[in-house]
């Protein structure tokens, strides 16, 4: 099981969609969470420690991550899926956009054996 945290500004749109999305994704675990301190879910330790994959939606959100989390990140694979902030809570072109970038990590972790 591949453990995926999905994250955006406020945990409203995006990184929920991305956690709605691939949670129905066999060998997927998802949760997301929202870096502003308004979000519906702030980031929290626990989830940082839980994740195994760490997907930001912009390169803003990487350095905030940085920031916050610092050394917590050692060993965490973050990646960085430049979606904008465009998009309504499960829109069909976002949801594809989270399939094209994402899904390729997700999809090459659970063929090679990404349990770990």
């Amino acid at each position: 099981m591949t453990r995926a945290l999905f994250i955006c500004s406020r945990n409203r749109l995006r990184s929920p969609s991305a956690e709605e999305v691939f949670s129905s994704w066999p060998g997927v675990e998802a949760d997301s969470a929202g870096l502003a301190p308004d979000s519906i879910a702030i980031v929290s330790d626990e989830q940082i420690a839980w994740a195994e994959i760490i997907f930001v939606m912009e390169r803003a959100h990487k350095v905030k991550l940085s920031k916050k989390f610092g050394s917590r990140l050692k060993g965490k694979r973050v990646v960085c899926l430049d979606i904008p902030d465009k998009y309504a809570f499960m829109q069909p072109e976002l949801i594809v956009e989270l399939e094209r970038k994402a899904g390729r990590f997700l999809r090459v972790r659970r063929l090679n054996g990404g349990n770990r």
